[in-house]
């Protein structure tokens, strides 16, 4: 379905000294930097899986998908989406992919939602018969109804998705490209957009590559996962592997009256005999730990018993932790 074989991405920047002197400069004589986005990945994914690719900000993510979308050409390397080229044949191969990238939309800003439904379908030649099952199915998959006649301006985030959502199945791609497709979105429509696309590649066996920064959504929807960091692939295997050894660990984020380095020390000691790290960060006391090792209640109770604690939040292990810990000691 996709190959990537060697490829490489890079792009040229320019640099100015600082200054009017170096803005005058620069009109004149720039200095070039080649910065190198991806670096010689392959990998290769198979109809209907769903893929969840992850990294840091700036790992090469954005870079990687555009590639495959046809919109970035490589440096070198070959990339091969159902047999085609992408930036060599972006036309065909837009008929073949669905794209729903985060905060952008590929809707008619005022226009019905009805409307641009209508417009897709015209653009992707959809046969009548094809477009109404996928609209009936889709409609009532994704709960849109009940605001398909309003202007899309007048949506909320969370329909807003849902309708993007519907808008890059109409056309019945192979390969579905999903960017952050929850971000900013409330518990129950994330819920409602995971079961959706879960639904959508069960019935049709679309491929699916998500990037995200949300651990649920992979942990949700991804059956295999590959981390890029640096423009390197650093992991390219199953959930289990990567669940087995980090699905453990949890960050406790505290909000302590007079928050201060003393703290850190003083939690440090108390979690030395656990698998841990304690920092501030963002100004709040962060404590990554081990959850087979010891329960956040514990921890709570000891903090809460000690210190006067304004707020709280748990949350899964983050993206960046992952990668530190790959680089480190790796997935066995």
């Amino acid at each position: 379905m996709i190959q990537v074989k060697n490829v490489s991405k890079s792009f040229t920047v320019y640099k100015k000294d600082s200054g009017f002197k170096g803005a005058v400069k620069g009109l004149f004589k720039r200095q070039k930097e080649e910065i190198k986005a991806v670096k010689d990945i392959s990998f290769q994914i198979n109809k209907g899986e769903i893929i969840g690719y992850i990294g840091a900000n700036g790992a090469g993510k954005s870079t990687t998908i555009k590639m495959m979308t046809g919109v970035l050409t490589p440096s070198s390397g070959q990339i091969l989406v159902g047999g085609v080229v992408p930036h060599e044949n972006r036309i065909e191969n837009a008929k073949h992919i669905g794209v729903v990238f985060g905060q952008r939309t590929q809707l008619w800003w005022d226009l019905p939602l009805e409307e641009t439904y209508t417009i897709l379908k015209e653009i992707y030649n959809v046969p009548d018969q094809v477009f109404k099952e996928r609209y009936d199915y889709l409609t009532d998959l994704l709960e849109i109804e009940p605001f398909i006649k309003q202007p899309v301006r007048t949506l909320s985030l969370g329909q807003r998705m849902r309708a993007d959502l519907a808008a890059s199945m109409l056309h019945n791609p192979d390969i579905l490209y999903l960017d952050e497709p929850t971000i900013g979105l409330d518990v129950m429509v994330k819920e409602r957009i995971r079961k959706a696309i879960k639904s959508m590649n069960q019935k049709y066996n679309v491929t699916v590559i998500l990037t995200t920064h949300d651990m649920s959504d992979i942990q949700e929807l991804a059956t295999r996962i590959m981390i890029i960091d640096k423009g390197e692939i650093i992991y390219d295997g199953s959930k289990e592997a990567i669940n087995k050894q980090f699905g453990n660990t949890r960050q406790l984020s505290l909000k302590i009256d007079g928050l201060s380095d003393q703290h850190v020390e003083v939690m440090t000691q108390f979690m030395a005999d656990y698998e841990s790290r304690v920092a501030i960060e963002e100004g709040a006391l962060k404590i990554t730990f081990n959850q087979d090792q010891i329960a956040v209640a514990d921890i709570l109770s000891y903090v809460m018993e000690n210190y006067r604690v304004l707020d709280f939040s748990l949350q899964d292990q983050n993206i960046e932790e992952i990668v530190k810990k790959l680089y480190t000691g790796g997935v066995s």
